[in-house]
């Protein structure tokens, strides 16, 4: 499924317009991205929570020359799911 997939979906069974439904869309994903980037996290009960977690620098290699390269240290998106959607999955 694709954003314009998913906004359909949402337009449907919430029984609002493209547009409302994209706009909703767009500030439920901006006020995860503000509150990620503040440090903070996001916890939707029976869906999961967004977090940020720090990656360490580390040493990887070009692929193409096998030269050993520095890789910054790093502020990640993490996702991880609810109870209640890993059950829904299986």
């Amino acid at each position: 499924m694709n954003k314009t997939e998913l906004i359909e979906h949402i337009a449907k069974h919430a029984d609002i317009s493209k547009a409302a439904a994209s706009r909703a869309l767009e500030a439920t994903i901006g006020a995860v991205k503000t509150t990620l980037k503040k440090g903070g996290t996001v916890s939707l009960v029976g869906f999961g929570s967004f977090a940020v977690t720090k990656r360490a620098q580390r040493t990887g290699r070009n692929p193409r020359t096998g030269a050993a390269i520095k890789i910054k240290a790093a502020k990640v998106p993490k996702f991880r799911p609810g109870k209640a959607l890993k059950d829904a999955l299986n």
